[in-house]
């Protein structure tokens, strides 16, 4: 087989060799959005979540989410994350979330950014499932990426 780079010569699955590959600085942006009832919203507005403080939760485990790619995904490869930042924004239907992580590697950070949105959508989902069970977690997409051999990309130009 040939045009994958993620299959051997028989068709089976393998890790890309990325050894000669120049380590450069590389960025990755993701987002995503959390769906919630206006009751969730109401309790998110005014903290008053039983179970504590959702942002900071879900800004920790999406952090935490971006240096664990590697072991969630099967053929990714284990990264320096160098930074990654987590933000959250309150709307009226529910949470905005963004995740930008760097690192100075062989390869990009696209699924760690991708990751960390997804994990702290998740922990959002986590804390409020207890007030209604119906949010539910959508949109999550890649919005830029710098360095590496493909240079920037970003969504709407």
């Amino acid at each position: 087989m040939t045009g994958f780079t993620h299959l051997d010569g028989r068709g089976e699955a393998r890790m890309v060799d990325v050894t000669e590959k120049t380590p450069t600085v590389r960025s990755a942006t993701a987002t995503g959005f959390v769906f919630c009832s206006d009751v969730v919203v109401a309790a998110l507005r005014d903290q008053s979540v039983p179970k504590g403080d959702v942002f900071a939760v879900a800004r920790i485990a999406g952090i935490q989410g971006a240096k664990k790619c590697a072991e969630l995904l099967p053929l990714a490869h284990v990264i320096g994350v160098h930074g990654a930042t987590v933000d959250l924004e309150l709307t009226d239907t529910g949470v905005r979330v963004s995740a930008t992580v760097r690192t100075a590697d062989r390869t990009g950070v696209e699924m760690e950014a991708f990751t960390a949105v997804s994990v702290a959508s998740l922990a959002v989902v986590d804390m409020v499932k207890g007030l209604d069970k119906s949010v539910s977690i959508g949109d999550i997409r890649l919005e830029s990426k710098t360095g590496g051999k493909s240079g920037e990309w970003h969504r709407n130009g």
